[in-house]
């Protein structure tokens, strides 16, 4: 009888060794590489904490608190906020399986893990600054070989251009066809930003949503003459920075694959438009819900909930602090100021903006924590 099987040979014990070293070393570079994203962004935020800081106190100063005066929430009608809180799952739910029509010429995941990432990164664009949290879907389904970061990144790209083409067509729209006050406030109620820049920052949002969707679209449809004419242009700066943006610019346009493909364009088309249709009947239920009413008592219309929801949508598609703070009620006492008076924009205008706030951005921690915490879903990134 030989004891040799039971005893662990020499190649055995060195690719423990190795295995050991190589968790060690995993460890270590994701170590470097946390240590090494904040000494990258450090600048980011500390400016985001600056911004947050001026936005909260013109808030203030314009006469309005981040958290209301409770005599501004007496007119509420508590049943439309948990209505409200009900289309906002399903409108969530249907921005982030539209995502799989984007990734399907490049991998195929489960519907939960897309589910799983996408609220995870929800919830991270909305606490990073700067809109640095576009990056985590990326970085949670690359894949060494099938996935690279760039590809990735592309398809989240496509996405934010195609919502801020919808969103400032909607506000575009909606700027043309629904009434508004009559004269228009000089100044933004709380802010001092005049009404007719906001009217007209509506229009210069489609313009530049509209030239970026059409640059990658020629990038993606017209490559090589594309690539060529960028490498000319820049050339007589630097040949390298001409050859260096035109490639870039190529694998960002790569995003719009799907657009090539009626299966995946159309119903992308489709569950985005259920995504903000649903978005602005939900903000048209809450805005009922408390009180927003005209000057002759009639309450908030559809139309309405669409300027607003485009107005606050083209304002935070630009990067800001974190959490939005600021950013997001700048962008819908922007619209309200266009339709509503000042005090009821002071009183029922205030308890909306709050509850708009709070239950979208809470809604967005609840799901990335639970799909954090659920094992399965752990593991599945």
């Amino acid at each position: 009888m030989t004891y040799e099987s039971e005893l662990p040979s020499h190649s055995s014990l060195q690719q423990g060794e190795v295995c050991s070293d190589s968790s060690l070393n995993d460890e270590n570079v994701q170590t470097i590489q946390n240590l090494s994203f904040l000494k990258r962004h450090y600048h980011k935020l500390i400016l985001s904490g600056f911004l947050t800081i001026c936005l909260v106190y013109v808030l203030q100063k314009g006469g309005f608190q981040i958290w209301p005066d409770p005599s501004c929430f007496h007119q509420v009608r508590w049943w439309t906020l948990i209505a409200y809180l009900a289309l906002l799952t399903v409108m969530n739910y249907f921005r982030a399986i539209r995502w799989r029509y984007l990734l399907r010429p490049l991998v195929h995941l489960p519907l939960r893990r897309i589910l799983s990432v996408s609220y995870i990164g929800f919830a991270a664009t909305i606490l990073f600054p700067f809109r640095i949290g576009e990056m985590v879907r990326p970085l949670l389904i690359r894949s060494k070989g099938n996935v690279s970061i760039t590809a990735a990144t592309a398809t989240v790209l496509a996405e934010r251009i195609a919502d801020g083409l919808c969103l400032s067509l909607v506000l575009a729209v909606a700027l043309l066809l629904v009434p508004t006050l009559h004269p228009l406030p000089e100044h933004v109620v709380g802010f001092p930003v005049s009404v007719a820049y906001v009217r007209e920052s509506g229009f210069l949002m489609l313009a530049i949503f509209a030239v970026a969707f059409t640059a990658l679209a020629v990038f993606y449809f017209l490559n090589e003459w594309a690539q060529s004419t960028t490498h000319r242009v820049f050339s007589w700066l630097s040949p390298t920075l001409g050859h260096k943006i035109s490639g870039v610019a190529a694998k960002l346009a790569s995003g719009l694959h799907c657009f090539r493909r009626v299966e995946d364009v159309l119903p992308f088309l489709l569950e985005t438009t259920c995504y903000w249709g649903l978005n602005a009947l939900g903000m048209w239920l809450l805005g009922w819900g408390c009180g927003i009413m005209h000057e002759d008592g009639t309450p908030i219309m559809f139309g309405e909930s669409c300027a607003l929801m485009g107005m606050l949508g083209v304002t935070v598609l630009i990067p800001g602090p974190p959490g939005l703070l600021g950013v997001f009620q700048a962008g819908i006492y922007a619209g309200m100021t266009m339709y509503f008076p000042v005090s009821m924009i002071t009183q029922a205008g205030a308890a909306y903006v709050f509850l708009l706030y709070a239950t979208q951005v809470g809604w967005q921690i609840v799901a990335a924590t639970i799909c954090l915490l659920r094992r399965n879903s752990y593991l599945a990134i």
